[in-house]
């Protein structure tokens, strides 16, 4: 599933290009993703010009001149892309009219520098879902988020104050997203090698009686940052049937420890091998030697 690299990514090749881009036409080839489409989208969407294209944590939020936000997550398989071009790119996929089967939407846009273009969203298995708000605000795949990792908010003081207390393993608490928004598997495996941090111990214990964070919170605050920005630099990770708007993603060949059972650890001098065990039924990656319980 698309984590907080890869929608950012998605989001930064929609933006130049729709940003300012008048919807003309929508075509709804289905009634539904996951959930029914809102009623009245096709009308409520034809005849608005896209303000911004925004993202949180997981999400992209796209405002309309009417004062009205469209909400899209990708789900697994999720998708937007132009029909006639990439991201400051030649043409790269097929001509508007074909189709396919997976083209769940498809609007077409005119915008004042860029023309007459066509965006599609497709979703071969249809775990993502689209939804349209009067007030944003009011969304309840928004309330109750915690801050962006990218932002001024977080921090290992904000950690500090989330983990005192808290038995539940570091990767588990780092995934609670009332905790800090948009995290995944994926990332948080590779934050936590960077840490130098176990996945299994548990969150309290990066914390001091005194509730101060201890100096593995403070690298591991750093390394959520580094590892985001890093792998949304190169296009995010293009893995199983995740794609940018340009079918681009680069980052899964940088990764440390994230399916990567059975490598030697990158960490200079370490002689770890990096070992794979489940927590809460999903995978997690990390190295036995130099992560270590703090």
């Amino acid at each position: 599933m698309p984590e907080l690299p890869e929608v950012e990514t998605v989001r930064r090749g929609l933006a130049p290009w729709l940003e300012g881009a008048t919807i003309e036409t929508v075509v709804l080839n289905r009634k539904d993703l996951r959930f029914p489409f809102p009623d009245g989208l096709k009308a409520a969407l034809e005849g608005q010009r896209v303000e911004t294209v925004g993202r949180r944590a997981k999400y992209l939020l796209m405002t309309l001149s009417g004062g009205k936000t469209l909400l899209s997550h990708l789900g697994m398989t999720g998708s937007w892309r132009f029909a006639e071009h990439g991201i400051d790119k030649p043409p790269r996929y097929y001509e508007p009219g074909t189709e396919p089967k997976h083209d769940h939407m498809i609007w077409t846009l005119d915008h004042p520098r860029h023309g007459k273009s066509h965006l599609i969203y497709a979703d071969p298995r249809r775990f993502g879902f689209i939804d349209l708000y009067d007030d944003i605000e009011q969304s309840p795949y928004l309330r109750g988020l915690g801050p962006e990792p990218l932002g001024n908010e977080f921090s290992s003081a904000q950690m500090a104050a989330a983990f005192a207390g808290k038995k539940a393993p570091i990767k588990a608490a780092l995934l609670d997203q009332r905790v800090v928004a948009g995290l995944g598997n994926i990332y948080v495996a590779e934050a936590l090698h960077r840490a130098h941090i176990l996945p299994t111990v548990e969150a309290r214990t990066l914390v001091t009686k005194a509730g101060k964070p201890k100096k593995a919170l403070d690298d591991l605050a750093y390394g959520v940052r580094e590892v985001l920005t890093a792998a949304i630099e190169v296009g995010g990770s293009t893995i199983r049937d995740f794609r940018s708007t340009t079918g681009e993603g680069y980052f899964q060949h940088n990764f440390a420890v994230y399916d990567r059972e059975g490598d030697p650890c990158p960490t200079p001098l370490c002689k770890g091998v990096v070992k794979r065990i489940v927590q809460s039924g999903r995978s997690t990656f990390y190295c036995p030697v130099c992560q270590k319980a703090h």
